[in-house]
């Protein structure tokens, strides 16, 4: 029994980023509290219709090509990809927002909007910035260095709960053990494995990319990585629906067969976004061409850059198809 009030990090992460009046059914959606790589650049979005043409060459250009943008917050990513097409792959292309809030006024009249993901995928399926908003269990270690499930009240009080046990316990043995050390903490990770597997499920043949904050076995952070965002900055996460309550993803344990975990540094490099400086010479050839190459660099280096948004985790899973991003480097992250 968890007490009056007092219940596990997943319960109350649930009630307050998507109850009645959670976080993300707010009217100006997560670009009014943070910053993705959707928002940094439009390079983002035009990468990753560069990804959907490999995709589509891959699959033999069907006559229906499938571009799932899964947490689509208001519609910016799948907006953008669908401007960066070539006119004639545009009007193959079946572009469809997964988000809980209502459809933005004025979105594109070709974009489904949709609560949950289509039955069955064949294309490209884009996760970017999903995973770590699937709520998770949170475990702490007590004086004795049991882990323990952390619950939690609306205010953001915490105490120990009952000893981690079953399927659970397997999973921090496997991904995330913790030493016999009081106080080192975990995040769970088992329902986001399984919201990865369901989503690629749905893809029957093409690809399923999960882009996300994210950590390896090797290098586990030792006191976990749950936090929160309002405003556009960190804050403790208190589970009110007044912030984003979110924690880094371990994406190596959500890999299924075949997928393969890169830095977005490596993936946008293998799609062309390097974020070279354009030559000099440019500058007295075309002055204005030269600033726009610079501006567009400039993008491309925040979009890459070590220690910042480059060192996001990209999940690469094909599903009946040769990887398009095989000839990008998996350095760690």
């Amino acid at each position: 029994m968890t007490g009056p009030g007092w219940r596990g990090w997943r319960a109350a992460t649930e009630a307050a980023l998507y109850g009645p009046d959670g976080f993300y059914r707010r009217p100006e959606g997560p670009a009014g509290h943070f910053r993705t790589s959707v928002h940094a650049s439009p390079l983002f979005a035009r990468a990753v219709a560069g990804l959907l043409c490999r995709v589509d060459e891959a699959l033999g250009r069907p006559d229906r090509l499938d571009f799932v943008d899964m947490a689509a917050g208001r519609g910016e990513l799948v907006t953008g990809v669908l401007a960066a097409l070539p006119a004639g792959t545009a009007a193959r292309t079946r572009a469809c927002a997964v988000e809980i809030a209502t459809r933005p006024v004025g979105l594109d009249p070709r974009v489904e909007w949709r609560a949950g993901l289509p039955e069955a995928v064949t294309g490209l399926l884009f996760a970017n910035e999903w995973l770590d908003n699937v709520p998770v269990e949170v475990a702490q270690t007590d004086a004795s260095g049991v882990p323990r499930r952390v619950l939690v009240r609306a205010d953001g009080t915490e105490r120990l709960g009952e000893p981690v046990t079953g399927a659970e316990a397997a999973w921090l043995a496997r991904w995330w053990p913790l030493p016999a050390e009081e106080g080192l903490r975990a995040e769970i990770g088992l329902p986001r494995d399984a919201a990865w597997a369901s989503a690629v499920s749905r893809v029957e043949r093409g690809l399923a990319v999960a882009v996300d904050y994210a950590h390896t076995v090797d290098a586990r952070p030792p006191f976990g990585t749950l936090t929160g965002f309002r405003e556009g900055r960190g804050t403790v996460p208190v589970p009110d629906g007044s912030c984003d309550i979110t924690a880094h993803v371990a994406l190596d344990a959500c890999a299924l067969p075949g997928g393969r975990v890169l830095t977005q540094r490596a993936a946008l490099h293998a799609l062309g976004i390097t974020g070279a400086r354009p030559p000099l010479a440019l500058a007295s050839q075309d002055p204005a061409a030269y600033v726009r190459a610079l501006t567009s660099a400039g993008e491309a280096a925040e979009l890459t850059a070590a220690g910042g948004l480059g060192d996001f985790g990209w999940l690469v899973q094909p599903v009946g198809i040769a990887d398009p991003l095989a000839q990008a480097s998996p350095p760690g992250l």
